[in-house]
C-alpha cells in the first residue's frame, strides 16, 4: 500500500470513531507495525491534521477537520446499497423513500462504471410486513430527536393499559415485531421502550431535553449492559 493512501486510510479510521483508538488496533487493521503508525501520525500532524494523541490512551481526529471527499470503493457502495435496501425493507415510507433518494445522489455524482455497478449490487435484504398506521408523523418524531425535544405522549400498553406521559426521545430501534422508540419517561423516572403502533397521540414540546441526548444514550446502553449483557428485550412499556 502507497503511503499517501494508507495516510487517508488513517484519517478516514480516525474519523470513523469518536473515541480514541490505539495506534495498536490501527495497525492491526491496515496490516503494518505500530512503529509506522507513530511515523505516519507525526507526517500527518506536521501537515496540520488536528490529531490529539496521548500515551496509553490513542489518538482522536479534533472537531472541524475537513478532508475533501473521497471516490467509494466497491465495498462501502455494497455496503450503503444494502443498508439503503434493509431501509426500504421496512416499508415506513418516509425512510424508504429517503433511502431511495440517498442512492440516487450518490449514484448521481459517480463514474459510469460505478454507478452502474451501483444499481447491479447482487445484495438483497427480505421485505417486511408493511408498517402499521400510526396516530403521528415519523417527520415528527425524527425532527423531535434530532432536535433533542420533549414529547407529550398518550400510550396505551399490551395490558391496554392507558397513560399520558411526558418523555425525553433517545433513539428508535426496529426490530421484525415492532418499532420502537427508546426515551426516558419523566413518571417513571426510568428509561423505557414504547411501540410505535401503540402511541396514540404525540406532541412535540417547545420545551428542550434537560440532559443531551448523547448522554441519555451513554446512560441507556450503560443500563443495558449490566441489566442483560446482550441485546435488549423487545418491551412492552409498563
Amino acid at each position: 500500500m502507497r503511503r499517501a493512501d494508507r495516510l487517508l486510510l488513517i484519517i478516514q479510521i480516525l474519523r470513523r470513531n469518536r473515541h480514541p483508538i490505539a495506534a495498536s488496533s490501527i495497525a492491526a487493521e491496515l496490516e503494518v507495525s505500530q512503529r509506522t503508525i507513530y511515523r505516519d501520525m507525526v507526517a500527518l500532524e506536521s501537515t496540520g491534521v488536528p490529531i490529539r494523541g496521548e500515551a496509553g490512551v490513542g489518538y482522536v481526529l479534533e472537531d472541524g477537520y475537513d478532508l475533501p471527499p473521497l471516490m467509494f470503493t466497491e465495498g462501502e457502495l455494497e455496503a450503503l446499497v444494502l443498508g439503503a435496501r434493509m431501509v426500504d425493507g421496512r416499508r415506513i415510507e418516509v425512510l424508504s423513500l429517503a433511502a431511495q433518494d440517498a442512492i440516487a445522489k450518490i449514484g448521481a455524482v459517480l463514474p459510469a462504471d460505478l454507478s452502474e455497478r451501483l444499481l447491479d449490487v447482487p445484495l438483497y435484504a427480505p421485505r417486511f410486513a408493511p408498517a402499521p398506521d400510526l396516530n403521528f408523523a415519523m417527520d415528527d418524531l425524527s425532527s423531535a430527536i434530532r432536535g433533542g425535544r420533549c414529547l407529550h405522549i398518550a400510550y396505551c400498553d399490551l395490558s391496554n393499559n392507558r397513560s399520558e406521559r411526558t418523555i425525553w426521545p433517545v433513539h428508535l430501534s426496529f426490530f421484525t415485531e415492532a418499532d420502537v422508540l427508546v426515551a426516558w419517561c419523566v413518571m417513571r423516572a426510568d428509561f423505557r421502550a414504547f411501540r410505535l403502533e401503540r402511541i396514540e397521540r404525540l406532541t412535540v414540546l417547545d420545551e428542550k431535553m434537560p440532559e443531551r441526548r448523547a448522554v441519555l444514550m451513554q446512560r441507556w446502553h450503560a443500563k443495558q449492559f449490566f441489566h442483560k449483557k446482550g441485546s435488549p428485550n423487545l418491551p412492552g412499556t409498563r
